[in-house]
């Protein structure tokens, strides 16, 4: 049985333990706003250019550009992006889950990873899977530049016919408590089917669409990477927010039931010394 001062020592340290977790929640909840302001910012750029460059291609013979030719899928391509960091509640566990059922549906085809963030790297490295490249510390100080990277990487390795097809997998920001696995293909660039329930406008390209596509298709990509390290960036923020919140709380409860428990053993202990106290008292009477 626990004695009083070991009570004491563990209430202490949950103590300390719920103002770690409560000063994560607090910089989390900073970054969240930060970064749910950007994506909600970001998206309707990124879908708007996503729906013409899509509409654009639907009306063009595919084998017209490089970049809407398909080829068979042999040799597959996911740039899985994690965190760096845990205390994120089951953030990094979703995607890494997402990820292998994925790759293991891929068997007879080569498949070669980018890694973005320090748990897929970690967990996918040690594994023995292909990884044509790692980037770790990649959201410390996010930018544009970033996606132009992974965007000149990407197109590249398409480009070369080193990959068939490119997946992103990675977590759609819903709501702070909510994030989604997503997995999107972003090469070749999938055509737009159009609405026939809606009044269509036949579009004249000058000097031609392939041009257009030319000049769009790398701003498409740029952009559309960017949204999803947004989109990812942010769901972790809310997901740790959420998981630093929950930890609290569960820490309060257990201070309550230790509080609760050295209480009741107080009580134990100071009714036993009453009774030790009135018993010798009634030993000296007697005597």
């Amino acid at each position: 049985m626990a004695s009083l001062r070991d009570i004491k020592q563990r209430i202490a340290g949950v103590k300390k333990t719920q103002q770690i977790t409560r000063a994560l929640k607090m910089v989390a909840a900073v970054k969240f706003r930060k970064a749910q302001q950007s994506i909600l910012q970001a998206r309707p750029y990124a879908n708007r250019l996503n729906e013409i460059v899509g509409h654009i291609a639907h009306d063009l013979d595919r084998n017209l550009h490089p970049l809407l030719a398909e080829r068979a899928p042999a040799r597959i391509g996911y740039v899985i992006i994690t965190a760096d960091q845990g205390l994120c509640g089951s953030f990094n566990a979703n995607i890494i889950r997402r990820a292998e059922a994925e790759i293991r549906a891929q068997e007879g085809n080569d498949v070669e990873l980018i890694l973005i963030g320090k748990k897929g790297v970690d967990y996918f490295g040690k594994r023995g899977y292909k990884v044509i490249g790692n980037y770790l510390k990649f959201f410390k100080d996010l930018s544009f530049k970033q996606a132009d990277e992974i965007e000149d990487i990407i197109r590249e390795s398409y480009l070369k016919e080193q990959l068939d097809r490119i997946y992103l997998v990675y977590n759609e920001f819903k709501s702070a408590m909510r994030q989604d696995v997503t997995i999107e293909q972003i090469l070749p660039i999938i055509p737009i089917i159009p609405d026939e329930s809606k009044n269509l406008v036949e579009f004249n390209f000058e000097p031609d669409a392939v041009k257009i596509l030319d000049v769009l298709i790398p701003r498409y990509l740029n952009v559309k990477i960017w949204r999803v390290l947004l989109e990812s960036y942010t769901s972790e923020m809310g997901a740790r927010m959420t998981a630093m919140e929950n930890a609290t709380e569960n820490s309060n409860n257990i201070i309550n039931d230790l509080t609760l428990e050295y209480n009741k053993l107080r009580q134990e202990k100071i009714t036993s010394e009453i009774l030790e106290i009135v018993s010798g008292s009634e030993a000296l009477k007697g005597s």
